[in-house]
């Protein structure tokens, strides 16, 4: 079969080939994401805020189908690797349906939600409306964000991550392209405001998605999306689920994490809350550009597994947290240089500037040990064991992160809360690496 490649290339090219269209798509999708906050903040520091606390949600949608997409990818490379065709285009065609229905049920809830939850953490009116306004435009868009992803675990898991990488990058860029035009109303077009950036950002996905269909039918892949292979099929789509769910999860636990920082950061003040986001949205440079690695080892190490080329896959795990810490020392060295610089470009308020440097150079010790938890993550999830992923992210996100931050906080105010990211990721670092090597156990080939 065409994969074969994946049990057959050196570790090392092979892990570049597969991840670097990915880290550069992500690189890109990271900076989309500081430029529409830029933008955003041009409009008020109140609009910043507004998208700080509109993002859980956000990431909500992105994680359930995410989550699933990366359900659908490590099936797929799976039944691939066992040389089960059928099986694959079953998991390619049941898991897009699955996952369009998630996207709808998601829009549903989080437009009737949204004016609700935004008063959980402000009363300011101001920042209330801008959030609603914004995010009944965004979550419009949800059964097109959930396509998009679908299409790009697919592509991805039969190697064709040149494809994802260009589908993703037109979407990127048209949405850095319209942030501007549609927010402060360039050339013939009005001046749109918040509004603006929400469309800029669902236009960019139908873009996105136009890009993936063009591709699926004038070049086909080995997996097939078709009628017949939508006959709901009990083990497949339990397969699914059992990665699906469990990376969701994993990928959920942001959200709520944040949420929980936010009640904490807003009894000391509304400005950290500010600071919080604008950290979330920088952070997405490095864990975006690293989780372009982990895409390109989960087919492989799916792959692999499937054709029991256990040494490979072990190589695949070590070559790739290499290549994670080095862009987390990167980004560590960034955060401990320039910090007043890259805070000052979301905010005019020196005060808040100096607090969210103050912040960044706390935070960030805590980049490269991360490396380990989101490794083995990823390493799990393509193995098909979502439980051991799951709990990893659970410990990091929720059950050490959210306590060290509020134990911390009643000793040394917001900085505790910022300490809380290094020790909490020190910790999980040493669980994860202790539960990958427990949970994975390798057969002699």
């Amino acid at each position: 079969m065409e994969q074969t490649f994946m049990k057959e290339k050196k570790i090392l090219p092979l892990v570049l080939n597969m991840s670097l269209p990915m880290v550069l798509s992500m690189m890109v999708n990271s900076l989309y994401n500081i430029i529409d906050s830029y933008f955003v903040a041009k409009i008020s520091e109140d609009a910043m805020t507004a998208l700080s606390l509109v993002f859980p949600l956000q990431n909500l949608v992105n994680a359930v189908t995410i989550g699933f997409g990366i359900g659908i990818n490590a099936v797929i490379a799976f039944f691939l690797g066992a040389q089960e065709k059928e099986r694959a285009d079953q998991a390619a065609s049941q898991g897009m349906l699955l996952n369009a229905l998630h996207g709808l049920v998601l829009m549903l809830l989080c437009m009737s939600a949204v004016p609700a939850f935004l008063r959980l953490f402000t009363s300011d009116l101001s920042t209330i409306d801008l959030g609603v306004r914004y995010s009944r435009i965004v979550f419009g868009f949800a059964v097109i964000i959930s396509l998009d992803l679908s299409f790009e675990k697919i592509f991805q898991a039969v190697g064709k991550m040149t494809i994802s990488m260009v589908s993703m990058l037109c979407g990127c860029i048209a949405n850095i392209i319209l942030d501007p035009v549609l927010i402060f109303g360039l050339g013939p077009f009005p001046a749109l405001g918040i509004e603006g950036a929400a469309i800029a950002t669902g236009l960019g996905q139908i873009l996105t998605l136009v890009i993936y269909l063009f591709w699926y039918f004038l070049h086909p892949i080995p997996v097939r999306i078709q009628l017949n292979a939508l006959k709901p099929d009990g083990r497949v789509i339990q397969r699914l689920y059992s990665v699906g769910i469990s990376a969701s999860l994993t990928l959920s636990l942001p959200s709520l994490m944040i949420s929980c920082l936010n009640v904490i950061l807003s009894g000391f003040s509304q400005s950290y809350v500010l600071v919080l986001g604008v950290y979330y949205k920088l952070q997405t440079f490095l864990y975006l550009t690293a989780n372009g690695i982990v895409q390109g080892i989960r087919p492989l190490i799916g792959y692999n597994y499937g054709a029991k080329m256990y040494g490979r896959v072990k190589e695949i795990y070590r070559t790739s947290l290499i290549l994670i810490v080095l862009i987390m020392v990167l980004g560590t060295l960034l955060c401990f240089a320039f910090p007043e610089y890259i805070m000052g470009l979301f905010t005019s308020n020196r005060e808040t500037a100096a607090a969210g440097a103050s912040a960044l150079r706390l935070i960030c010790m805590g980049f490269a040990v991360s490396s380990v938890s989101v490794t083995s993550c990823g390493a799990l999830e393509g193995l098909g064991m979502g439980k051991p992923s799951l709990m990893i992210s659970l410990c990091r996100y929720l059950l050490l992160m959210v306590p060290a931050a509020f134990l911390l906080s009643r000793w040394l105010g917001a900085a505790g809360v910022w300490l809380g990211f290094p020790v909490s990721e020190l910790l999980t670092a040493i669980l994860a690496g202790i539960l990958f090597r427990r949970t994975v156990k390798f057969e002699t080939k």
